[in-house]
């Protein structure tokens, strides 16, 4: 790879898409655990970023992605330059990002976890805030904002009825809790 495929942090915010697990086949190839609810998009990818959380992430071509159904589901990748098992063992561990400015666009009254967590937490009428979205918890059914407050996590319903204003550019989710609610879940 050229130097100047390489990107420095402060340059490149990537999403993560999928994380590589192994060598695959004799050609280079390379399984993928896939970290995205939209994996009909990456057989569509031509490029991506190879990163390890250490150092600057580095483009690479992809010469070839397909989904495998073996093995609970996985992303298959062929990267340009990668051509035997040897060196697609140097690529495991390695997390396949785009830019932030290439994930997928989701429709209104969606929104990606990582553009959640971070957010303070308001209710109607407070003076502060009760707390700040730690992670988003996906049960099944409604997911949950676990929000770290000064007396512990409460449980939030990600629902249009507790959640009534979200706004992730400015970090702020306001909420209308039920009577009860905090005392309920609450760890």
């Amino acid at each position: 790879m050229k130097s100047s495929n390489k990107l420095s942090a402060e340059e490149f915010t990537g999403v993560t898409l999928a994380r590589i697990l192994r060598a695959r086949g004799l050609r280079g190839e390379v399984a993928a655990e896939i970290l995205t609810d939209f994996p009909e998009r990456l057989p569509k990818l031509r490029e991506v970023w190879l990163a390890d959380g250490r150092s600057a992430p580095r483009r690479v071509g992809v010469q070839r992605c397909w989904l495998s159904t073996s093995r609970g589901g996985q992303a298959i990748f062929h990267f340009a330059d990668i051509n035997n098992i040897d060196a697609a063992e140097t690529l495991r561990g390695l997390e396949v990002q785009v830019p932030i400015e290439q994930r997928a666009r989701l429709e209104a009254g969606n929104y990606f976890v990582g553009d959640l967590v971070g957010c303070e937490v308001w209710e109607a009428g407070a003076l502060s805030a009760l707390g700040s979205v730690r992670d988003v918890e996906l049960p099944g059914g409604t997911p949950l904002l676990a929000v770290d407050t000064n007396d512990g996590e409460v449980l939030v319903p990600l629902a249009a009825e507790f959640c009534v204003r979200i706004d992730v550019k400015a970090k702020r989710i306001d909420v209308i809790l039920p009577e009860g609610l905090r005392d309920l879940n609450r760890s």
